[in-house]
């Protein structure tokens, strides 16, 4: 046994060991992905019928068995159809070009925080009015296509203008901002909604186009309910409720100081989920 053991370790070289470091790094992020996913429940289905395909082989279940694996054959066509969001949003994530520079990280920090201002004394406003809004910030996934769905305005960010856009009886208070680095790139736009049926009723079309364009890109979205004046943040798919406004700050903050980068800005939501948990 001990001679078994040397041979493994002496017959193991360094482009082995690259190898395996590689397929552990690729399986554990892809583990991640359907974690923070609603893959996670499709994922454990999937188990479940591979499972029952292997236990029907070994009975002799004919018939169980080649339905089973009928069934497996068709369901890799329909993961495709399934997780066509998560498909797009990691290819997109893996094929982000560095060539084109994000508009986040180039800004000093008295320009993020007069850019931030901007933000909260809007939102701010808004939440204390009951005036609902609804902003997506773009981060490296451009949104030209949703941004053409609205209004072109191309116009610095300021707490009047969004507060203007958003004014109950203005043309364009119904749809979406789109905002690009210090611009406010598109207002009155369509987002697409969530597909995910698991959504509280206490949610409207706002928190759903939220949750749809954040499926679908990289981007955040700050929610302002009208009947109740909560801050919401969507990003990743994921709804976090009832911010105040120092936790919208921050956040904001860390998005215009830190490059934009997704691990930061879900690093930081994450940290803020478990202390909303706690406060609860």
């Amino acid at each position: 046994m001990k001679n078994f053991f040397q041979n493994i370790v002496l017959s193991v070289g360094i482009t082995d060991v690259i190898d395996i470091l590689i397929v552990a790094f690729v399986v554990y992020k892809i583990l991640g992905f359907i974690r923070e996913t609603r893959a996670e429940q499709l994922v454990k289905g999937l188990l479940i019928l591979v499972i029952a395909t292997f236990l029907a082989g070994k009975f002799n279940f004919y018939t169980m068995s080649w339905i089973l694996n009928g069934t497996l054959t068709l369901g890799v066509i329909a993961l495709v159809i399934v997780f066509q969001p998560e498909l797009r949003r990691g290819l997109e994530y893996v094929g982000r070009s560095k060539i084109v520079q994000s508009p986040f990280g180039q800004f000093n920090k008295e320009k993020a925080k007069l850019i931030v201002s901007s933000f909260t004394k809007a939102i701010d406003e808004f939440s204390k009015t009951k005036t609902g809004a609804l902003i997506v910030v773009e981060r490296e996934t451009a949104l030209n296509d949703v941004a053409e769905t609205g209004t072109k305005l191309e116009a610095l960010v300021s707490s009047e203008i969004l507060g203007n856009i958003f004014y109950e009886g203005a043309p364009l208070h119904d749809g979406a901002v789109i905002i690009r680095g210090e611009r406010v790139m598109a207002a009155g736009c369509v987002l697409p909604l969530t597909q995910n049926n698991s959504l509280g009723s206490e949610l409207g079309t706002r928190h759903r186009a939220a949750l749809g364009i954040t499926e679908n890109s990289d981007a955040i979205v700050l929610v302002v309910s009208e009947e109740t004046g909560i801050i919401s943040l969507a990003d990743n798919g994921r709804l976090n409720r009832f911010l105040d406004i120092k936790s919208v700050e921050k956040i904001l903050l860390n998005l215009y100081l830190s490059g934009a980068k997704e691990d930061n800005i879900a690093s930081f939501m994450s940290r803020l989920g478990r202390k909303n948990n706690a406060a609860k």
